[in-house]
């Protein structure tokens, strides 16, 4: 995988439920749709759903987590997680949404 991967800055304008990322990873390319975007000590980050022909997520509990930015051109763009305590931090955030989602459907 690239360290970066950009995005059409007219993707992030439609419908976030109707947004998809494509990653190139080693010797794939996988359709993702995203999940959520959320801040962690000022910088932010976008959670991306593998999903398949019809939409669906492709396996259960699969997920990738990049840091989300704007290029100097006001593009969309993702950056690897340099560090094992910053990948903590952004984990430990993510598992907040989760239950915070969970909450909202009770």
């Amino acid at each position: 995988m690239s360290d970066q991967n950009n995005l059409t800055s007219d993707e992030l304008l439609d419908d976030p439920d109707d947004i998809r990322v494509t990653l190139e990873l080693d010797d794939e390319e996988l359709e993702c749709a995203i999940l959520t975007i959320f801040d962690v000590d000022d910088q932010d980050y976008i959670v991306l759903v593998p999903v398949d022909e019809n939409d669906e997520p492709r396996q259960e509990g699969e997920v990738f987590i990049y840091r989300y930015f704007e290029d100097e051109n006001g593009n969309p763009a993702l950056d690897n997680i340099a560090s094992d305590d910053e990948m903590e931090k952004v984990s430990d955030r993510f598992d907040e949404w989760l239950d915070e989602q969970e909450f909202e459907e009770l």
